[in-house]
């Protein structure tokens, strides 16, 4: 598979349209037939801190963006991550899911917090 998994942190900034820069990376990804992803994880933490009058814009975005379930490789993979990295980067559930399920679909994951994916197979969306 190919394409982005889009990390809560990125379509926050999107949704709340604080980096224009990351819209404009948004517009040119979807221009180039380039599909973006997204965790249930994500979709959690965002309805999470979604304000009520973000509701409408937050599941239109959600709509253009495919979901990729947690299947059991992804929870094997985020339990491997959790052992050999919470001690020493603090890397929780959530990010381990997000960094399996990139790591299992050969998806770049878009995030701006790579020191939460200290993993070596995981790959980075960069343009």
């Amino acid at each position: 598979m190919s394409g982005v998994l889009v990390d809560s942190d990125i379509l926050i900034e999107v949704l709340r349209g604080r980096k224009l820069e990351f819209a404009r990376l948004w517009a040119d990804t979807v221009a180039a037939n380039e599909p973006l992803f997204y965790s249930p994880v994500t979709l959690a933490e965002i309805r999470h801190g979604m304000r009520g009058r973000e509701r409408e814009a937050t599941e239109r975005v959600f709509s253009s963006m495919l979901s990729i379930p947690i299947e059991i490789e992804i929870g094997a993979r985020a339990g491997d991550y959790l052992r050999a990295f919470h001690a020493s980067h603090a890397i929780e559930l959530g990010d381990a899911l997000i960094a399996a399920t990139a790591s299992v679909h050969h998806l770049d994951l878009w995030t701006q917090n790579r020191k939460h994916f200290p993993m070596k197979d995981v790959q980075f969306f960069t343009k």
